[in-house]
């Protein structure tokens, strides 16, 4: 069988990788070992570690998803921040006969300014292929919605939006966040809890999904999100006006002053929460 390690972080989703992944898969008896290295964002507002590392995961996720789905064999797991370490830690588990470095270009990519190309193969041996993406111009080959929610996150009318957004164009790919609902320790669990609940609800509707907890602070959990993904739109989702601590403090419209894709808004009512969470 023949053995190809992937390296790539934000441009993981891009359509030359997956065309690359797809020509080798055609060739029969191929195995993926997929690494996202942890990767800040360059610039913008402060992510803690552990967001960085659910972000890496949830690009591990869907790419395994949508590989998954069209019946290639892969595999993946985040890697150390160091892309250069991440390599050789996936070379030492299981060496590949290919290795595919997917970076932004030249002129955007810290990796490159590493010389991490020459470096691996230098280091390895291995045949390097080195795939060029700019996600902040060409066109991604899915459509990738951002989901906040987290009362609502199991919600009937929810996951009815999503289903019917997944119905039109291109394939389409969900990223949901869930925020804490306070700073104590116990939050964090519960978030996860309801971040389990809201993935398994998307995957038996047969979306591709995978996701992470937020801030508190569901404006800055979104725009956390927004710094660490490149999504087509958002979709925030609320209990009703009076119902909805969001609201009040105008989620909604900050969210969409502060990026230029497109916001939606999606009701669930106070008894489908309720039925959800139960």
């Amino acid at each position: 069988m023949t053995e190809v390690l992937v390296i790539a972080n934000q441009t993981i989703a891009g359509q030359k990788l997956l065309d690359a992944v797809r020509e080798r898969a055609a060739r029969g008896d191929t195995h993926f070992q997929l690494v996202v290295p942890l990767t800040k964002p360059s610039a913008g507002l402060v992510i803690y570690d552990e967001a960085v590392r659910d972000a890496a995961q949830v690009r591990v996720d869907l790419a395994i998803s949508v590989l998954g789905a069209e019946g290639i064999d892969a595999e993946g797991e985040v890697g150390d921040e160091d892309p250069f370490s991440a390599t050789l830690d996936a070379v030492q588990h299981r060496r590949p006969d290919e290795i595919i470095v997917s970076t932004k270009p030249a002129e955007s990519s810290g990796w490159l300014r590493r010389d991490l190309i020459e470096r691996i193969h230098t280091a390895t041996g291995i045949p390097v292929t080195h795939i060029v993406t700019d996600i902040d111009r060409e066109e991604l080959p899915f459509f990738i919605t951002l989901v906040v929610a987290n009362r609502t996150s199991s919600g009937e009318e929810l996951v009815e939006y999503l289903k019917a957004k997944a119905a039109h164009g291109k394939e389409h790919l969900f990223i949901g966040v869930v925020p804490q609902q306070s700073v104590h320790g116990h939050a964090a669990v519960e978030a996860r809890e309801r971040l389990a609940a809201m993935l398994d609800r998307l995957q038996k509707a047969g979306l591709v999904a995978a996701g992470m907890i937020g801030d508190p602070d569901p404006y800055v959990a979104t725009v956390n999100a927004l710094e660490l993904f490149r999504v087509t739109d958002v979709v925030i989702s609320t209990l009703p006006n009076e119902r909805s601590g969001w609201l009040r403090s105008d989620v909604l419209g900050r969210v969409k002053r502060a990026t230029r894709v497109p916001v939606e808004h999606v009701v669930v009512s106070t008894d489908a929460a309720a039925a959800a969470a139960s």
